[in-house]
């Protein structure tokens, strides 16, 4: 992962054979800081140990003291190929190339090297872990902290100085912290759902350091995902209701014959107490499809919940639907959370986005539809729960099924009843109606007089194809009623890409009629030299053209001219 730094190598050496008498070592090594006898094997005789030299008679050849000494002999490593773990570090190593020996490394200095390589780990592995933006912490084999981040100070409000070198234990009880279990089993964690303390939320992954099979340490690093969860509660507890409680089917104004062929069919299943399954482009009306089944039921005086599982991580799924439970010695300590199915008893869980569930949550989904039981994440007890399910995909399953991304019993017990809702652009006819429905909705909820829709508007309204069906047009409706403070709404009020979408659906029919029509070409021309003679006074234009302004409106509306 990391190179090894340069040798840091003492080239002060000179090379003797083994006969040479001691006397001429003793002045060498007045010379040099090592002197290596060479002769088969490698003997390093350091400059600080000149003074054994005075211990043996100067005409005896080296080899001879060397040996009455029983003096250790030397490794040679080569230069570029790292250092051997079997290097015996009690004498001087000495490193070669393919030139011969280039260098003496000491004990010391090989000691400097490995500091300078633990510097360099040490620097990557802390500016790593200020880097994330997660609490990093990271435990020895006893449990102590040996490195704590920034972020994990301000998630648990906890500073360096009062966790470094204490056990983890002392701040966060023993069941609560994943740690302690990887210290134990030895098995990595990941995207675990996790309450340190009942204030936070996180999510976590931690590893156990490993060394030649022996867990040396772990390391944590965990999300914090409080403020998601407090966004989600809160969104939930502000999720608005899109029909009337009474009569809910009769929100859904439709002309469309398609339209209505898919109301007839939710009306006649809201009474059976059978899973059912919406399909629909995004937008298109299904969690209010599923408010009016729910409503129009007998179910209607229960809950409506709903489960978004595209919005929510895939890792608090499970905890989201079924609840959290972490069991303590006292009961009033214990940490409970409800989860969606149990907050929808005798009522209704409106799942929506089901096919982004992850696949172990789905089969524990299957395993409730099958008996109503369940298990809370971390309990113990058997949860039964009467709850109607109705999901909700924005394609059909059918493909994910094929390719194993969607669980196939699961599919057959949730499409009992599979209804498709038509997108937008396909009922224009619906457009005007929603539109009215709408400002008059948003107008009483901001205490503003109702405007009109000025016909050319409403017409821009109807070409636009709303990619995003009717909850684009609900959003459109409400800034319209916010923006606008005249009696009419007119084309200036509109989106900038409605109007520009409009604008070019106008372009291309003008091009169409002029194309396929020579006599029709003439009379669009011809109105259109009047507007711009006139300024764009119709009536002006009409006298000009000599026909009735009434007339000249409907041309203008056939041929789509301004």
């Amino acid at each position: 992962m990391f190179k090894c730094a340069p040798f840091i190598l003492d080239y002060s050496f000179t090379i003797v054979n083994n006969h040479i008498p001691l006397l001429e070592i003793k002045k060498k090594l007045n010379e040099y800081n090592f002197v290596i006898v060479s002769g088969g094997t490698y003997f390093i005789i350091t400059h600080y140990e000149n003074s054994l030299m005075a211990l043996g008679d100067d005409s005896m050849p080296i080899i001879d003291w060397l040996e009455h000494l029983n003096w250790l002999e030397s490794t040679v490593i080569s230069d570029g190929n790292g250092v051997d773990s079997a290097v015996d570090w009690r004498r001087p190593v000495l490193v070669k190339n393919e030139k011969g020996i280039i260098g003496v490394l000491p004990a010391e200095k090989r000691i400097e090297m490995l500091e300078d390589e633990n510097r360099q780990i040490s620097a990557y592995f802390q500016t790593l872990a200020e880097t994330i933006n997660e609490s990093v912490t990271a435990v020895d084999q006893a449990g102590h902290v040996v490195y704590w981040n920034t972020t994990a100070e301000e998630t648990y409000k906890i500073k360096k100085e009062y966790i470094l070198e204490k056990k983890i234990g002392e701040h966060f009880s023993d069941e609560s912290i994943i740690l302690h279990r990887i210290l134990n089993e030895g098995r990595p964690v990941r995207g675990q759902y996790h309450r340190p303390d009942k204030d936070t939320h996180v999510l976590i992954n931690a590893s156990p350091i490993i060394i030649e099979n022996k867990i040396i340490g772990g390391v944590a690093t965990e999300q914090n995902i409080t403020n998601i969860i407090r966004l989600n509660e809160e969104l939930d507890s502000n999720s608005s209701l899109l029909v009337q409680k009474s009569n809910p089917f009769s929100t859904m104004v439709s002309g469309s014959s398609k339209f209505q062929d898919v109301l007839k069919i939710a009306q006649k299943v809201a009474h059976a107490d059978i899973p059912i399954h919406l399909t629909g482009e995004p937008g298109s009306g299904k969690e209010m499809l599923a408010q009016a089944i729910h409503y129009g039921s007998t179910k209607a005086e229960g809950p409506f919940i709903t489960l978004n599982c595209s919005v929510i991580p895939p890792a608090l799924l499970e905890m989201e639907l079924f609840g959290f439970q972490k069991e303590t010695f006292t009961a009033e300590q214990q940490t409970l959370q409800i989860g969606r199915i149990e907050q929808a008893f005798e009522g209704t869980l409106f799942i929506e986005d089901i096919d982004k569930m992850p696949l172990q949550v789905q089969w524990k989904l299957l395993n409730y539809m099958v008996d109503h039981h369940f298990y809370r994440v971390g309990g113990v007890e058997k949860i039964t729960s009467p709850t109607r399910i109705i999901t909700s995909t924005s394609e059909s399953i059918e493909v994910l099924v094929k390719q194993g991304n969607f669980n196939e019993q699961l599919y057959f017990h949730l499409s009992v009843i599979t209804i498709d809702i038509p997108p937008l652009r396909t009922r224009k006819e619906d457009i005007i109606a929603y539109a009215q429905k709408y400002i008059q909705e948003f107008s009483s909820k901001y205490k503003k007089p109702v405007p009109e829709i000025s016909s050319e508007t409403m017409n821009q309204l109807v070409k636009y194809d709303w990619p995003g069906n009717i909850r684009e047009l609900r959003n459109t409706m409400e800034r319209l009623v916010l923006l606008n403070d005249k009696s009419v709404i007119t084309d200036e009020h509109l989106p900038e890409n409605i109007k520009l979408i409009a604008k070019q659906i106008t372009i291309q029919t003008r091009e169409n009629v002029h194309q396929e029509d020579p006599i029709i070409n003439t009379e669009v021309l011809e109105i259109e030299e009047a507007l711009r003679k006139t300024y764009g006074n119709k009536s002006a234009a009409a006298n000009l053209l000599g026909i009735s302004r009434g007339t000249l409106y409907n041309k203008i509306k056939e041929f789509g001219l301004n």
